[in-house]
């Protein structure tokens, strides 16, 4: 290809300018295959792309299929059960409880209810009536002085960078109208999270926000901040299930000027947190932290979240707590199945613990050392629609964070271009342009709508289970596909093979 384009490319452009010299019109034509056959040319000789160089010109159509593959995904091949990290079917459910329109769906079930991995809640016959109130939870042990009474249903972390300042504006104006608390990110707070709604201020390694000009932590700047009316709860970040080992990763392109002030770091060079504390290196060192920043901000709730890696570092966090008698108000667990803004895809596919087993363990392990009624465990990760929360909290879980859905809630379209700047609903971006197609007004309600109408859903489930209230979820309420094999296996033996030996006879 690459050898024909060459010869018979300028042929076609020699004969065309010969033929426009001679009519004197249409010189445009010459002019452009010239400019083509210039750039098949450079494509030949370049090293970088073998494509280009076997197939000049034409490779380009390869780029650009390319680049819009998670689209033409979406429109053209993926079905409602289809697309990854969320099916179709749930994005939809988001979408129109976003935008406050019915979230039923016709003619039944898309699932395979018979498959081993399906899973659904036992009803009752005794249904009870679905209670109006949402529901929410106290966090503050015994060493809080200023507990919070918190939303079942939060935003989790998602920093000013990796998402565009309408994006934090929408969120935090939909957070004050709900009554929820907004996860700042590791990324510090920003002006944009200042609209009212009460926040978590989470602390990376980075100590973005309250830094020093090393990249230690300045216990003043935290005390400025993290006494701030809105701030609520302080959260220290230990791992992050999409990345765990792995320091949070905000890409050149997007770090502006502008957050590179709030951060206190340098713009236009791609920041990467480190992959541990340097205010403390070991279980104990965790706990005095803690203590540390409760006494700042004057005894407001602190925890820290992590994604299980190591289950015996987590077990040492738990005996140091009974040697030291230091309670974190709040353990985040964020299971391995959690979103993030760039990681490399190792970190995202093969490291940590998921969400279900993580949060079982959790809860186990905070039992056996006496501890489970002295803290709260917020589950995170992939916790997108009721039926996800009510799992979450069957399994140990007292609250939910979600990130993405609430994403989705902003007109995230799941085009997973997080990472390059190009985000095409303004959300993930930094470019001003993009960003001007999210009208912050709109947005904010759809947020609000999105979190009442998915509590409200989980009201009716647990009245649908004849459940009175939260603290009656637990694993019992649920059934599982393998639970079923078990008992076609119990029950049900091989009753026709019985009936044609028992013919022969």
């Amino acid at each position: 290809m690459r050898d024909k384009f060459l010869s018979w490319g300028i042929v076609l452009v020699v004969a065309t300018w010969i033929v426009a010299i001679l009519i004197k019109a249409h010189y445009w034509i010459p002019t452009l295959l010239s400019a083509i056959y210039a750039l098949g040319v450079y494509n030949a000789y370049q090293s970088k792309h073998a494509i280009l160089r076997n197939f000049p010109v034409l490779g380009y159509f390869r780029y650009f299929f390319e680049s819009i593959s998670p689209e033409m995904q979406q429109y053209f091949i993926e079905r409602e059960t289809d697309g990854k990290p969320f099916p179709r079917n749930q994005r939809s459910a988001v979408y129109r409880r976003a935008k406050n329109l019915s979230d039923t769906v016709a003619f039944g079930t898309q699932l395979e209810v018979n498959h081993r991995k399906y899973e659904g809640i036992k009803h009752s016959i005794y249904a009870k009536s679905p209670k109006e109130e949402l529901p929410r939870v106290w966090v503050g042990g015994e060493q809080c002085k200023q507990p919070y009474h918190a939303s079942l249903f939060n935003i989790s972390a998602m920093s000013f960078g990796a998402l565009s300042d309408r994006a934090q504006i929408s969120l935090n104006r939909g957070a004050k109208k709900g009554n929820f608390y907004h996860n700042t990110g590791e990324g510090g707070i920003s002006p944009y999270h200042l609209e009212g709604g009460d926040l978590c201020w989470q602390i990376g390694t980075g100590y973005f926000g309250c830094r020093d000009e090393e990249g230690k932590f300045n216990p003043e700047l935290f005390k400025k901040y993290s006494t701030m009316p809105n701030v609520k709860m302080v959260e220290i970040k230990l791992s992050q299930g999409a990345k765990p080992g792995h320091g949070g990763v905000l890409p050149g392109v997007k770090n502006t000027p502008e957050i590179a002030k709030i951060r206190h770091v340098t713009p236009g060079v791609t920041v990467i947190s480190p992959p541990s504390h340097s205010a403390f290196s070991d279980a104990a060192g965790l706990l005095r932290f803690v203590q540390q920043l409760r006494e700042l901000s004057e005894g407001k709730p602190v925890g820290f979240k992590l994604c299980i890696g190591d289950t015996k570092e987590f077990e040492d966090i738990c005996v140091q707590m009974n040697v030291l008698k230091i309670y974190p108000d709040f353990i985040t667990i964020d299971g391995a199945e959690g979103g993030t803004g760039a990681a490399p895809p190792e970190f995202s596919d093969g490291v940590g613990m998921p969400l279900e087993p993580a949060l079982i363990f959790v809860n186990r392990t905070l039992k056996n050392y006496n501890l489970r009624d002295k803290l709260r465990v917020i589950a995170s990760g992939k916790v997108l629609t009721s039926l996800d929360i009510l799992r979450a909290i069957a399994m140990g879980a007292d609250m939910c964070n979600n990130a993405r859905g609430f994403m989705f809630s902003l007109g995230c379209i799941q085009a997973l271009r997080c990472n390059s700047n190009n985000c095409p609903t303004g959300v993930a971006t930094q470019d001003k342009m993009l960003i001007k197609g999210l009208d912050v007004t709109d947005k904010a309600e759809r947020v609000y709508h999105f979190h009442k109408n998915t509590l409200h859903t989980c009201n009716e489930l647990i009245a649908a289970a004849g459940r009175s209230s939260y603290e009656e979820v637990d694993a019992t309420m649920f059934m599982r596909g393998d639970e079923f094999d078990h008992l076609a296996d119990l029950y049900f033996p091989d009753i026709l093979g019985n009936v044609k030996q028992k013919a022969r006879v």
